[in-house]
């Protein structure tokens, strides 16, 4: 099952064409955070904008995945978000952590709230390596949209900078945690929380490098 998700993603993205689909997964978790947050848009419009500015072939409907899920490995990039607790059980961290190292991708977004829980989650995941924060000049942060000044402020909470955390190992990102940003809320459609349309691109831009940066290196590393 390993080397097939690895298969399905060099196989995915042969060129810089992305010729073909994949799909975008959500996951669902316990412990009573709200991982459905940001359910409607925000997966969907990320989709369509990379889709139109990057020559993407994603499917814009996004599909919901526990991380105890064999069909896990059908998902090359899995989003995480939500504003509180979070449990992953003993199923759901082997199948995580064998998931990130056959190629997958984990995106985490605090929406607010979920810092405290998630961090004690991925040290089970991956008792051997630390968060580090990425540099403004981070490749991540440098694909198709530049952001010279690294991680955008979509959203206002405590008056914290953003930060862009990721856990490395042998040289490769396997999961970015984004903190005090709150991209997420800021791909859903605008109207949800009265986000102006610079908000709105920026956050759209900077969830499509990320997009472009994982999958053309797992294209390149294969």
């Amino acid at each position: 099952m390993v080397k097939l998700l690895t298969l399905a993603i060099l196989l995915t993205f042969i060129t810089s064409s992305w010729a073909q689909e994949i799909k975008l997964g959500l996951v669902q978790y316990q412990g009573g955070g709200d991982w459905y947050a940001n359910l409607d848009t925000s997966l969907p419009n990320l989709a369509a904008f990379a889709n139109k500015n990057l020559g993407t072939k994603i499917d814009e409907e996004q599909a919901i995945v526990s991380l105890d899920d064999p069909s896990l490995y059908q998902y090359p990039f899995l989003h995480l978000t939500g504003h509180g607790n979070i449990v992953l059980s003993d199923a759901e961290v082997n199948n995580l952590r064998n998931y990130l190292l056959a190629g997958g991708f984990l995106h985490i977004d605090d929406n607010y709230g979920m810092d405290k829980f998630i961090r004690p989650q991925l040290k089970r995941v991956f008792p051997e390596l630390d968060l580090v924060e990425l540099p403004s000049g981070h490749p991540i942060f440098h694909q198709t949209f530049d952001f010279a000044e690294g991680l955008p402020k979509i959203h206002e909470h405590d008056n914290n900078r953003p930060q862009a955390l990721g856990l490395i190992k042998d040289g490769k990102l396997l999961c970015l945690y984004t903190y005090e940003s709150d991209l997420g809320d800021g791909w859903e459609d605008p109207r949800i929380h009265n986000d102006t349309q610079e908000n709105h691109i920026e956050a759209l831009q900077m969830g499509a490098n990320i997009l472009e940066y994982i999958f053309m290196n797992a294209q390149k590393n294969g």
